[in-house]
């Protein structure tokens, strides 16, 4: 009831906001206002909707496979980051600088190139000038950021909360129409069941309605094995598998969209779990960290862990007030993405296809 008197609410707004972004890509569609394009190959990750679809996971997907047979680099807008302008990863950068999801990028992917800029174009070009034989830009969260042209875009959506079935901002969570979507070469449906069956996918796509030239793919969540999140500390010895022989105690510390399939996973492991939830992108300060030792040591047990994401962990390394003491008990769960249906090496070689047929020289 609540929810429905909020959508009520707010829907005029919605309407007003609906008008601008018409009117805005309407400008873009007209030519009216430019996209820009480059002779590199340039792929885009986004959404229509605000934040949860897993943007950062399947741009590590992509990498994966790209990093070994082109030159990429990464650009973001580096959400939250404390700087200005481009700024271009180097060995000196956190999450501060970066923003935490490039950082996180910029640590697992060392040998590709992660930069941040609020402005897409001023960002590819700075790339291709500090990096001549650059071959591949990706662009993170770029679907509504037309003032650069991408050569293929791919729009993710969640299985739980699909954009056909939201609203705008404020009443919903869309950044624009639904009709956005047919700018998109590629569709995906991420966060989807493990076990989803082939007539769910049939049923999802008749939902969707995909135009013909569209390809759609699903995709699920894979959780790897956890990591110390501090490097320069002796960690504890722990993995999934003493977590379960033990039946040891796990703190859950996470500041994303919707961590309940992580307890969920967790569940598998151990009963017992304790919980520590914050908004996404949450910027810890000195208080959290005191709260989170207190409901760390609460837990009577010795065989216990703190586990956060890799998000936060991103955001946590480089914390000076990070308790001393919890160090070596924290531990960040990794996440990769599985294309499902068998569908993982068509998926890739689709985008390999894009990269190579588009790829000029300068």
């Amino acid at each position: 009831m609540k929810r429905h008197k909020a959508h009520i609410i707010f829907y005029p707004i919605s309407i007003l906001f609906g008008i601008v972004t018409f009117v805005r890509n309407w400008l873009f569609d007209k030519q009216i206002l430019t996209s820009t394009s480059f002779k590199i190959p340039i792929i885009s990750v986004g959404n229509l909707a605000v934040g949860g679809t897993g943007k950062t996971p399947h741009t590590e997907f992509l990498l994966s496979f790209l990093q070994n047979e082109w030159t990429v680099a990464v650009l973001s807008r580096g959400y939250l980051r404390k700087t200005k302008g481009f700024y271009l990863a180097d060995e000196k950068s956190n999450s501060n600088t970066l923003g935490d999801e490039p950082y996180q990028i910029h640590k697992k992917f060392p040998n590709i190139v992660v930069a941040v800029d609020e402005k897409r174009v001023r960002g590819v070009k700075k790339l291709q000038e500090i990096h001549q034989k650059l071959q591949i830009v990706v662009l993170d969260d770029a679907f509504q950021h037309r003032y650069i042209q991408a050569g293929l875009s791919i729009l993710l959506t969640d299985y739980s909360n699909l954009y056909i079935n939201d609203t705008l901002l404020p009443a919903g969570n869309l950044r624009e129409y639904k009709s956005g979507s047919n700018r998109a070469n590629i569709i995906i449906v991420t966060k989807c069941p493990t076990d989803l069956r082939p007539i769910e996918m049939r049923m999802l796509e008749q939902h969707l309605m995909p135009q013909t030239n569209q390809a759609l793919f699903f995709s699920c969540f894979q959780y790897d094995e956890v990591r110390p999140v501090f490097s320069d500390i002796i960690a504890e010895n722990w993995n999934f598998k003493r977590i379960s022989e033990l039946n040891a105690n796990v703190l859950l510390v996470a500041g994303i969209v919707n961590p309940q399939p992580i307890v969920e996973y967790l569940s598998k492991y151990t009963n017992n779990i304790e919980t520590c939830f914050f908004e996404d992108h949450h910027s810890f300060d000195e208080r959290d960290f005191r709260n989170i030792q207190k409901l760390f040591d609460a837990i009577a047990s010795t065989e216990k862990i703190l586990l956060v994401t890799e998000k936060d962990a991103a955001r946590l390394v480089s914390n000076k007030y990070f308790p001393e003491q919890l160090k070596s008990k924290t531990f960040a769960l990794p996440i990769s993405v599985k294309i499902l249906n068998n569908q993982e090496n068509i998926f890739i070689q689709k985008i390999k296809n894009y990269v190579i047929e588009n790829s000029r020289n300068s």
